[in-house]
């Protein structure tokens, strides 16, 4: 008599695929993850909407600025507060004697075309400096004059340091090139000290210099070729975002609704 054992008790085999995950828990988690997307796109288009309204602000203070009349320039007591967010493009005024023999030539281009900048330390009464940008000059041959070691009074638009250099060039002091208006190190290739920690652009002198410089006829620097402008993207940068938040929802409610016409 054969006895038969049976054995195992195993009710699947074991290459029975795994369960598909329900189409509730599908849908469940797309709309999870189309919310956090919703939020993420919505959070930054609102930032966008605030930094448009920072920038505007931004704008029309620093127009009144340039419009304002001129006012006495920070002080050296006032020197460590002077921010480009308070003081920039600001319209001010300083008295004292230019220091010809340490003035510096600053590459530069403007709508008068290429050439450079003619920085010339100011010695105030209290033997403070301040560098002062006094115009355009076309070409490095121009020579300061030398004039009597008067008081006069500047005006211009108090400007911040430009540290560093110009684009893919750095300042040269022992060569004496120069590519940005780095007041630091401009005062220290001239062995100034109590030097301001802005520069200030003077004011437009003549009203036919432009024409003059231009036709390249011996003329003074020319001032008043201040470009002031902001890069203000920031309402095209919100409605992207904004747009990016509706495709969001409007992507989770097509893939709903193809999945309910699904057969189960």
């Amino acid at each position: 008599m054969t006895k038969v054992t049976e054995q195992g008790g195993g009710t699947g085999s074991d290459s029975e695929p795994a369960a598909a995950v329900p189409r509730s828990g599908r849908l469940i988690w797309l709309a999870i993850l189309a919310s956090l997307l919703f939020t993420l796109f919505a959070s930054l288009g609102t930032w966008q909407v605030f930094r448009l309204q920072w920038k505007l602000n931004l704008i029309e203070r620093v127009e009144q600025r340039v419009h304002a009349a001129p006012v006495d320039a920070p002080q050296r007591e006032r020197w460590p507060q002077v921010t480009t967010a308070s003081d920039e493009y600001r319209h001010v005024r300083v008295s004292g004697v230019f220091l010809h023999q340490h003035a510096v030539k600053v590459m530069a281009v403007t709508e008068l075309g290429g050439g450079f900048w003619l920085l010339t330390p100011l010695q105030m009464a209290d033997g403070s400096i301040v560098l002062i940008n006094r115009g355009f000059i076309p070409s490095l041959s121009y020579v300061e004059p030398k004039a009597p070691a008067t008081e006069i009074t500047v005006s211009g638009l108090l400007r911040i340091s430009e540290p560093g250099g110009g684009f893919l060039r750095e300042n040269d002091a022992v060569g004496g090139r120069w590519y940005s208006r780095d007041v630091t190190a401009i005062a220290a290739a001239q062995h100034l000290s109590n030097v301001a920690p802005y520069f200030i652009d003077q004011d437009a002198q003549r009203p036919n210099a432009q024409a003059a410089a231009a036709d390249g006829a011996a003329v003074p620097p020319v001032g008043g070729l201040t470009v002031i402008s902001f890069h203000n993207n920031h309402l095209v940068y919100a409605l992207t975002w904004y747009a990016l938040a509706l495709m969001v929802i409007a992507a989770c409610w097509w893939v709903m609704r193809d999945e309910r016409r699904r057969p189960n």
